[in-house]
């Protein structure tokens, strides 16, 4: 099996750390040196790389099945979700998974009015409640790759008339899930669909959600042009009155490589990434190693942290998360990268590299 995108990519090394940081095509790279020349020479064109804001919004709200007036961006997940829980009336109730990524977790937890409630990821269908308001979690989970049921979440939250916030980070660009189906969700673009990190988005339901623009700036402005002083007098109708002020290269980058995303097309990624994560948990199996049940691009070992560091001296890259071994499988990756790591593990498993953690 072979790369995707064999023209876009020349990895110097063995990287399996898309769930950390995904690789930015040549496509992409080309577009930021050519915006860093014409920032250095004194060609500067903020109407045109404000116009690649809008390429990759648009970009972005086709790949999770949304309208684009849906789809607010900025430069962090833990923005956006600080804007959810700044909306939130005191008293409200948040109910997320054990071990969930921080950023969407934590805005939540610096306002004292609002409860947080933890459950086990495989029980929050269960722990959503009449008294639930809010219940976020991660399509995937960053730790483990451990994917949630998110049909049994909508439908209880449905149920108790609560509303959803789902992050999309390790799931977008591969995965089927649709923004569409949840009131609200978040997603950094650095890592599966291999946007420069300072990129994310926010979509919204049609009429806000009850949201507070509470970052809106000139670029929130229905007219942004017209919007650069004193309060904005008109914000945007659509989800772009909850836009941060973009950075520009993060975006221009974006536009490229979401652009990739769309030409290739997601099944197409699914269908890659997934076989090679198979291929990698047959090839563990067949070492007596066992990885987290699962089935996503993200396979973790537990035990197995410890191999991170001689792997990498190996030119392998892969993450260690607690004592977990993650390695997460792209476009960008062949069979020959699986078969590669398998066969760098088989001495430090059978050495004991494995017990001693990260």
């Amino acid at each position: 099996m072979d790369t995707l995108a064999p023209g876009e990519y020349a990895p110097a090394t063995t990287y399996l750390e898309t769930a950390s940081h995904g690789l930015l095509p040549a496509r992409t790279v080309a577009a930021l040196t050519e915006a860093m020349v014409g920032m250095n020479d004194g060609r500067p064109d903020s109407v045109a790389w404000f116009g690649a804001v809008r390429e990759a919004r648009t970009a972005f709200a086709a790949l999770v099945g949304v309208a684009p007036e849906r789809v607010a961006v900025g430069a962090s997940v833990a923005a956006h979700t600080a804007v959810i829980a700044g909306s939130l009336p005191p008293g409200s109730e948040v109910v997320y998974a054990r071990d969930e990524f921080s950023s969407l977790v934590t805005p939540f937890a610096q306002r004292p009015e609002v409860r947080l409630r933890e459950a086990e990821l495989t029980e929050l269908a269960e722990a959503v409640g009449p008294g639930t308001t809010l219940v976020a979690v991660s399509a995937v989970q960053s730790l483990d790759g451990r994917s949630a049921d998110l049909p049994a979440i909508r439908a209880a939250a449905r149920r108790h008339g609560a509303r959803t916030l789902v992050d999309l980070t390790q799931a977008a660009g591969w995965s089927p899930a649709s923004a569409a189906d949840f009131d609200f969700t978040v997603c950094a673009g650095y890592k599966w669909l291999l946007c420069p990190r300072g990129t994310s988005f926010l979509t919204v339901p049609d009429d806000g959600g009850g949201l507070l623009p509470l970052h809106a700036g000139w670029s929130a402005g229905e007219e942004p042009w017209r919007s650069t002083y004193g309060p904005v007098a008109r914000l945007a109708t659509s989800a772009r009155r909850f836009d941060e002020s973009p950075s520009y290269l993060p975006y221009i980058g974006a536009a490229r490589s979401l652009s990739l995303a769309t030409e290739l097309g997601r099944a197409a990624i699914e269908a890659h990434d997934l076989a090679l994560a198979r291929r990698f948990r047959e090839g563990l199996g067949a070492l007596g190693l066992a990885p987290v049940p699962g089935d996503s691009p993200i396979v973790s070992v537990p035990g197995l942290g410890g191999a991170a560091a001689p792997l990498a001296e190996r030119g392998i890259r892969v993450s260690a998360r607690g004592d977990n071994l993650r390695a997460a499988f792209h476009l960008y990756n062949t069979a020959a990268d699986v078969d590669r790591v398998l066969q760098a593990l088989e001495p430090l498993a059978a050495s004991g590299v494995a017990s001693r953690g990260a």
